[in-house]
């Protein structure tokens, strides 16, 4: 299948509705019905404001955090359809790809 890879950028304290950021973007996009979401925390990181941010061994609030998925065309365009609908404002990276499964399921 033809389609993308949607990387989004945020933070450990940035959240939504009452609801972590990162976490909310995972349970959107399975109520979607995207096939697969990655949550990836990062150990460190900095962002357009060019603050050095990093996880501390009592305080995970500013810990950088990944959420990565494999899309169709129609997915990507349902959930950024989502997320302007939410009004919410993050970092991403659209990368064209192609994907699959190897062997029979």
């Amino acid at each position: 299948m033809l389609g993308y890879q949607l990387n989004f950028f945020t933070q450990q304290d940035r959240s939504h509705k009452g609801h972590p950021l990162a976490k909310w973007l995972l349970e959107e996009a399975r109520n979607l019905g995207i096939g697969g979401a990655t949550l990836i925390p990062a150990a460190e990181g900095f962002g357009h404001d060019r603050k050095l941010r990093s996880v501390h061994f009592f305080e995970l609030t500013e810990q950088p955090i990944k959420v990565t998925m494999a899309v169709t065309e129609a997915d990507a365009e349902r959930l950024f359809a989502r997320l302007k609908e939410e009004g919410i404002n993050i970092f991403f990276v659209k990368t064209p790809i192609e994907f699959g499964m190897t062997g029979e399921r």
